[in-house]
């Protein structure tokens, strides 16, 4: 059987001027598909295998090619918007007919010319659509370790749990929302640490350092921000989580230890009485 969105073995059945058909056997009843003219290698004949990809062209017909596509069927890969339409965005995949993401299985308004990480399937009508839904196609981790560094793509976001991240576009992540002090979008590389693999073979992931490696960055930061009015700052510990969390795009938590950090360095004086934080 002829598969769709896959890489195809198949026999060269007959010669026309437009192409060659080819198919699994010689048989008059036997499917067959195209491959057109301009992709023949020269001087093939009857008989001989090739190698092709198959998909449908603008008129839905079966149509073979030797071009490699960016995507197969089952595969996850990251895609380019080209267009959006009534019916969903349409993707660059590497061939002559861009493959559809239909508006259900977005997991955000893409935006033209943005990336998103896709798998390939073949939908009821038997057409290659993309989606953004991997969840349920994403592997247990393997090859990495409790505090390990990661890379990764956010594929989607659920309110409430946190940015899912394909870990090396292919594993199982989580960023919970307690470790997101500034906001990701989908389609984002992404990068931080291992804080944990559970037992199903997912991850919990965090883009920060553990805390005594991070501070370090954290007190540069908030120092420079201090420079940045004008050496003062009215910021203190009464001061609301998320004015901190907008602001320096850090938790109170972290903040206070950066302010600390800068303290016990001389860095800083913090006026008793208002809390105010001023270089020294």
């Amino acid at each position: 059987m002829i598969e769709i969105g896959k890489w195809n073995t198949l026999k060269v059945i007959r010669s026309k001027e437009f192409g060659i058909y080819l198919g699994e056997d010689n048989s008059s009843t036997a499917e067959t598909v195209l491959l057109p003219r301009k992709q023949v290698p020269e001087g093939i004949k009857a008989g001989a295998t090739m190698k092709v990809f198959i998909y449908r062209d603008s008129q839905d017909r079966l149509i073979a090619t030797v071009n490699e596509p960016y995507i197969t069927v089952d595969e996850i890969k990251k895609l380019k918007v080209k267009s959006i339409a009534t019916i969903g965005a349409f993707m660059d995949c590497g061939l002559e007919r861009d493959v559809l993401l239909p508006f259900k299985e977005q997991t955000t308004k893409v935006r033209e010319k943005g990336e998103y990480l896709v798998r390939m399937y073949v939908d009821k009508t038997g057409r290659l659509c993309v989606s953004m839904k991997l969840y349920n196609h994403l592997l247990p981790v393997e090859g990495y370790v409790k505090g390990q560094s990661f890379k990764g793509t956010v594929y989607e976001y659920k309110k409430g749990l946190g940015a899912l991240v394909a870990i090396e576009d292919k594993y199982s992540g989580l960023i919970h929302e307690s470790e997101l002090f500034n906001k990701v979008h989908i389609g984002e590389e992404v990068s931080g640490r291992i804080i944990n693999i559970r037992e199903d073979g997912k991850a919990d992931l965090a883009l920060r350092e553990p805390i005594h490696v991070q501070i370090n960055e954290d007190s540069e930061m908030v120092y420079d921000i201090i420079k940045s009015y004008k050496g003062i700052i009215t910021f203190s510990d009464k001061t609301d989580k998320d004015v901190i969390q907008k602001e320096f795009g850090l938790s109170k938590n972290a903040f206070k230890r950066a302010v600390g950090k800068l303290y016990k360095d001389g860095r800083i004086n913090i006026d008793k009485n208002t809390g105010n934080i001023e270089i020294v």
